[in-house]
């Protein structure tokens, strides 16, 4: 199936129509102005023209807080209750590197044990992709070979051209939803495409005011398991857990139980290694029980870790964490701290 375009004015019905037999998750503005991926009930309902979610898209895969299971011990028996399979769902808006954080997840929960939750969440949503309009001061995407235009991840990925957009097809779900809604699209071209693609590329790509060079940075910080330098940066730190939660890569979690009587349930929530309790065993002994230890892993975390276990790395470079750290802690400065340092 060649790709396609669509008006705005088209874009907003067929939102619309997908509200009405899926979840549809968008960026939506709260009454503080903050952007975030959250359920919408019309096209109407988006912060259309936003630069960046504050609040990553994660949270439709990985809820902050999810029902796993619940149960009942009446009458001397263990009954197990599962959950209801999720509704299919959309996701519109999703920016390049948010794309890239989805990929990077994957993984985690889609490797030896399978996270059903997560998987069937995943298999059963189509993610619709929108190029940046504008990088921020803190975006350093292309450091990680993340472009403005990319639609790595999407499956179908929408490009502003003219008074509309054009559209990639990247997967089956993506060919299945046009074929679906097909009096809404006309064919492009692929040159077409093509030119609306590469001159946003072109005019976004001046905008950018942060780049690490990241040639060495692993096999660098993989030496530096002992030094000093993490305790010159934990002097900083808050431990707030910030960076984590509004990370789009970030996925700890812990499990509770909350039950009344014979009844309850077992949850999931979101957790940060950054948190003092993170790691503390119950025999009260804690492996990371300093914060000189919790930064070191955090960030051994995003430039090691993850691509050592995964082949891909654990930041997508949004920026997010550099905008919202209380105390200024600026990923970018310690890439380049690592490089500088002995």
């Amino acid at each position: 199936m060649s790709n396609k375009t669509i008006t705005r004015d088209q874009l907003a019905t067929l939102l619309d129509r997908l509200v009405e037999k899926n979840r549809v998750i968008a960026p939506v503005s709260d009454n503080r102005g903050v952007v975030r991926f959250g359920e919408i009930q019309k096209a109407g309902d988006i912060a259309w023209g936003f630069d960046q979610a504050k609040v990553p898209a994660k949270s439709h895969f990985l809820p902050q807080t999810e029902e796993l299971y619940r149960y009942d011990t009446s009458g001397g028996e263990l009954k197990i209750e599962p959950v209801p399979p999720p509704r299919p769902a959309v996701i519109f808006g999703l920016h390049p590197c948010d794309l890239k954080a989805v990929a990077a997840l994957d993984p985690v929960f889609d490797g030896a044990f399978k996270d059903v939750y997560y998987l069937n969440k995943r298999e059963r949503t189509v993610i619709i992709g929108l190029s940046c309009r504008k990088v921020l001061p803190t975006c350093f995407c292309r450091s990680y070979g993340i472009e403005p235009t990319d639609g790595q991840g999407a499956d179908l990925m929408l490009t502003e051209a003219g008074d509309g957009y054009y559209v990639e097809i990247l997967t089956p779900k993506g060919e299945a939803l046009i074929r679906d809604n097909a009096p809404l699209f006309s064919d492009a071209g692929v040159a077409e495409g093509r030119r609306a693609k590469d001159a946003l590329a072109g005019e976004l790509a001046g905008q950018f005011q942060l780049n690490v060079d990241l040639t060495g940075v692993k096999a660098k910080v993989d030496t530096m398991f002992e030094h000093p330098y993490w305790q010159e940066l934990a002097r900083k730190c808050l431990g707030c857990g910030i960076c984590t939660y509004l990370c789009p890569t970030c996925h700890c979690f812990d499990i509770i139980e909350s039950h009344s009587g014979h009844r309850g349930c077992r949850l999931r929530c979101w957790d940060s290694c950054m948190f003092a309790d993170f790691t503390l065993h119950t025999s009260s002994h804690n492996p990371r029980s300093t914060k000189k230890e919790r930064v070191r892993n955090r960030f051994l975390h995003k430039l090691s870790y993850h691509d050592e276990r995964y082949g891909l790395a654990g930041c997508v470079g949004c920026g997010r964490c550099i905008a919202e750290c209380p105390v200024n802690i600026d990923i970018t400065q310690i890439i380049a701290d690592i490089e500088e340092v002995d």
